[in-house]
């Protein structure tokens, strides 16, 4: 049974050290992604302003006969962005944040770009790659395809959207009142910390769980009140009646399910299970026996004797521990040395001695 436990262990202490290398493999796999979708994130901004520097000198050189870059067939696209900026690359799930402490309906003021120090709402978080968009701030122009424009039915080519900000380029503004004058006012919170106590939100609301605070301050800073979810009854939704109806009670003296389910879920055999069948054992110690076996039938004599001796020497040191000063010679040993003395004797000899052994 030791071996069996020991086999288990052994089995589960591999298949977590797959499971962690393959989390980092992921790991890194999912990083490059990142790097290469920022990368070309990067690389179409760039392209923008390279090309825009080019045009600016070229209508400076050119003077009256700069081209008209606003008609001809890219003129519906002239100055607008691609729809790919709307849409920043994923940063890999171990590298974001555990807390994200913006909501959408904070106020906040942006630090950096062409709207700096104006204050407006939230209008949508993204934690996936950490942006924010604010209402009426950061706009630019992006142009869509036809098709996409007639969808939504727009008529113009372009459209006139804000545009996703970084989470470290905004500063959260909370009204606080003032311990010396009691007024209240704005406030630009520098650092935010999460942490409990965490609390349950209603179905369909995209506030987090968890509490905010002024970093060094545990200040908690109230989220803003959700608007209320519009549900509206159908015909095919389940009614509360059936959903808070108990059908099933916990038990310590039955389990939840018959174990033969165990046994459909899980290998009945798996080596990584911790409780065995007494036919799970027996068929290891079977198998531990032929491979024994085997390897005995393939041993050389001077290896069979080295076997047997370290056996001796082994089970010596038990007796010598239980009390026991000697040890009997096993069977099979005896029968091996009779043999190789039957094989290995003379023939007159032999029959000398078999003489004596029926008078």
């Amino acid at each position: 049974m030791q071996k069996v436990i020991r086999r288990t262990a052994l089995a589960r202490n591999q298949s977590q050290r797959k499971a962690i290398r393959a989390a980092k493999q992921a790991q890194r796999e999912d990083l490059k992604d990142s790097l290469r979708q920022r990368f070309a994130y990067n690389r179409i901004e760039i392209d923008n302003v390279r090309a825009e520097r080019l045009r600016r000198r070229e209508d400076w050189m050119r003077g009256p006969l700069a081209p008209q870059r606003d008609a001809g067939l890219a003129g519906q696209s002239f100055g607008a962005l691609n729809p790919y900026a709307m849409r920043p690359p994923a940063i890999p799930k171990h590298l974001r944040r555990k807390f994200v402490n913006l909501a959408a309906g904070d106020r906040v003021c942006i630090m950096k770009g062409r709207d700096k120090g104006q204050i407006n709402e939230i209008v949508r978080v993204d934690p996936e790659n950490e942006t924010v968009t604010v209402k009426d701030l950061n706009m630019a122009d992006v142009h869509f395809p036809e098709w996409l424009s007639q969808q939504y039915g727009n008529k113009t080519p372009f459209q006139t959207i804000p545009l996703p900000i970084p989470m470290d380029d905004v500063r959260l503004v909370v009204a606080l009142d003032d311990p010396v004058t009691g007024q209240t006012r704005d406030v630009l919170v520098e650092h935010i910390r999460g942490g409990g106590p965490f609390l349950e939100r209603e179905h369909g609301v995209d506030i987090p769980k968890h509490t905010r605070y002024i970093a060094g301050e545990d200040i908690e800073i109230p989220w803003p009140r959700p608007d209320p979810a519009n549900l509206k009854d159908e015909v095919w939704d389940t009614l509360r009646m059936e959903v808070e109806t108990p059908t099933w009670v916990p038990s310590l003296t039955s389990a939840p399910f018959p174990s033969s389910v165990l046994d459909e879920l899980r290998n009945k055999y798996s080596k990584y299970r911790t409780r065995h069948d007494p036919e799970y054992v027996a068929k290891k110690r079977l198998e531990d026996v032929k491979k024994e076996y085997i390897r005995e039938s393939f041993m050389t004599p001077r290896e069979k004797i080295e076997a047997d001796r370290l056996a001796r020497e082994k089970l010596l040191h038990e007796n010598k521990q239980g009390g026991k000063d000697s040890i009997p010679i096993r069977p099979a040993t005896s029968s091996f040395i009779d043999e190789y003395m039957k094989k290995h004797t003379p023939k007159q000899i032999l029959k000398k001695w078999e003489a004596e052994s029926s008078s």
